[in-house]
């Protein structure tokens, strides 16, 4: 729940809560404005903390130090959430051993800085006739990936989505 949308003292609409002190200690079930009034005298706010719980749970504190520890946990959070990001190699069914083999290679430097890479196979005119070479350039990626030492997982196997057959790779997960 974000800070902005924590209610306090006044603000706070239900008629009873259950009322915790600074200490952690249960005050039980009381009236608002009577916890508000309790919460002045110990010169700290009456902050909401749980307003879907039956009656609403209210904490004893100082509302500035508890926004800032919220935020903290929230910045820490994102900061050990990984990003990971789609690169696209396309191709074509008639590709040479060695434009293969760059291709290869350059998918396997991308699962090696844990970006999934979507493998496509774009075809032109005829060859839209023939979507089994398609196929069979994506096997060998895969065969080539193995080759390199490459660990991944096939999220998606091949499949025509329009004019082009893609293939998902992402990397293995390290245990």
């Amino acid at each position: 729940m974000a800070t902005k949308d924590l209610r306090i003292n006044r603000q706070i609409r239900a008629r009873e809560v259950l009322v915790i002190d600074e200490n952690g200690v249960q005050k039980g079930v009381m009236n608002v404005m009577a916890a508000v009034s309790l919460a002045e005298e110990a010169g700290l706010d009456l902050v909401e903390v749980s307003p879907n719980a039956n009656p609403p749970v209210c904490k004893i504190l100082d509302f500035g130090k508890y926004r800032y520890e919220m935020e903290k946990k929230q910045r820490e959070a994102k900061k050990n959430q990984a990003v990971v990001k789609i690169k696209e190699i396309r191709m074509q069914p008639k590709i040479e051993k060695h434009d293969l083999e760059t291709k290869s290679k350059a998918i396997a430097e991308f699962l090696a800085e844990g970006n999934k890479v979507k493998v496509s196979v774009r075809f032109r005119g005829r060859e839209l006739a023939h979507p089994e070479l398609g196929k069979v350039v994506l096997e060998k990626i895969l065969e080539a990936l193995t080759n390199l030492g490459v660990a991944y997982n096939l999220d998606k196997g091949a499949f025509m989505e329009g004019k082009m057959m893609s293939m998902t790779v992402s990397p293995a997960k390290n245990k």
